[in-house]
């Protein structure tokens, strides 16, 4: 009976997680794609287009490229996890616990490893608000995600 209890909570928690590792996807994509173009730093020796607007410009450090680079990548498999919480949300049985389990503590770690590289960041400065509201959403999906871990395992250990 607690098990069934921790349904909701659950389904919640993969809710909102889907929809952070989406908006994260995004900004992650954009900044991705402005650095192909632009680079993350700016040198004073680069050539800026005319129709240049200095909000948009994304300022980065050292560790932008590679907090990008595994943001991105936590994404992906975070939306992946999402899938297969899913699946095991509508059986909420012991058979699908251990896929949805083992996938949603891959996204965890990833997630946990862009956070580190976001709190670099964040020790370094000088970034745009776009980059710093990226930190903020893995700082809170690292956490959010590590209770909906719990969840799902809370909700099989009481059959």
């Amino acid at each position: 009976m607690a098990g069934e209890q921790l349904k909701p909570v659950a389904t919640g928690l993969l809710f909102l997680n889907f929809c952070m590792y989406a908006i994260v996807a995004v900004i992650g994509g954009w900044a991705l794609n402005y650095a192909i173009n632009y680079g993350f730093i700016i040198d004073s020796n680069l050539q800026l287009p005319s129709n240049f607007s200095p909000i948009a410009f994304p300022i980065g450090n050292a560790a932008t490229g590679f907090f990008v680079t595994f943001a991105l990548i936590a994404s992906v498999v975070g939306a992946g996890s999402a899938l297969a919480g899913i699946s095991h949300i509508r059986s909420w049985s012991s058979e699908s616990l251990p896929s949805a389990a083992s996938v949603a503590i891959i996204a965890w770690t990833l997630t946990v490893l862009a956070m580190g590289l976001a709190w670099k960041e964040i020790d370094i400065g000088m970034r745009n608000s776009r980059l710093k509201t990226m930190e903020a959403f893995l700082i809170i999906l690292s956490v959010t995600q590590l209770i909906y871990i719990l969840a799902i395992h809370g909700g099989s250990s009481r059959r």
